[in-house]
């Protein structure tokens, strides 16, 4: 089996859901995670692609860019869908999940308060809009008391997960009810959370706020 290594900083993140695959899987990984100034003397060695993280080292192969290291290691273990179909739906909630955290930085960076507020309304129409898209998804899916694609847990369920925990406890959008008015999608969430791989990680993992 090959050795993986997460690197990032220590945070969630965007690392967060290759994380979850490998323990979704049960496969053993290092989780390496640098300070600030740790990361800049390890980003002059040039080993890193576009001098950014996250990336994973697989038996010695550098690999960059969060969701295709995500993608690999859902391919590599039986997460990323079974048909080419499952496959196009786990990356549409994939990339649903990613606007939702790039709408969350876009507020996080904002200086302006009257500007801030605006995109935070902005945002919390398009989160609502887009858990009852992912709602329906759900339930179309043999009526929603499952996963999101097939009949298995998948890199979407996975992702979903991981952007809700920012969503339900961001010091930026504290929304810990946010879903309550999306009964199947809060069963999922909950029903990934017991796996016991996946429980085993979250208990184990660091502490951090992102």
């Amino acid at each position: 089996m090959p050795k993986h290594r997460i690197i990032y900083f220590n945070a969630r993140g965007r690392a967060e859901p290759s994380r979850l695959v490998l323990s979704a899987a049960g496969v053993e990984f290092e989780d390496i995670r640098f300070t600030s100034e740790e990361w800049e003397t390890e980003k002059a060695t040039g080993k890193y692609h576009f001098g950014q993280l996250p990336c994973m080292e697989t038996d010695g192969v550098m690999l960059s860019q969060s969701r295709a290291i995500a993608r690999y290691l859902a391919n590599e273990y039986g997460f990323a869908g079974r048909t080419n179909l499952e496959k196009a739906k786990v990356d549409i909630v994939m990339d649903t999940c990613e606007d939702l955290l790039q709408g969350m930085i876009k507020i996080h960076f904002e200086k302006d308060d009257a500007k801030k507020a605006e995109l935070t309304t902005q945002y919390d129409k398009k989160v609502a809009t887009t858990l009852a898209s992912l709602e329906k998804m759900l339930t179309d899916n043999n009526g929603g008391d499952g996963f999101l694609v097939g009949d298995g847990v998948s890199l979407a369920d996975l992702s979903f997960y991981s952007q809700m925990e920012y969503n339900l406890s961001s010091p930026i959008l504290s929304s810990p009810n946010l879903l309550d008015s999306y009964p199947k999608l809060k069963a999922l969430n909950a029903r990934v959370a017991a796996l016991p791989n996946i429980a085993a990680w979250l208990e184990k993992r660091p502490k951090t706020e992102f």
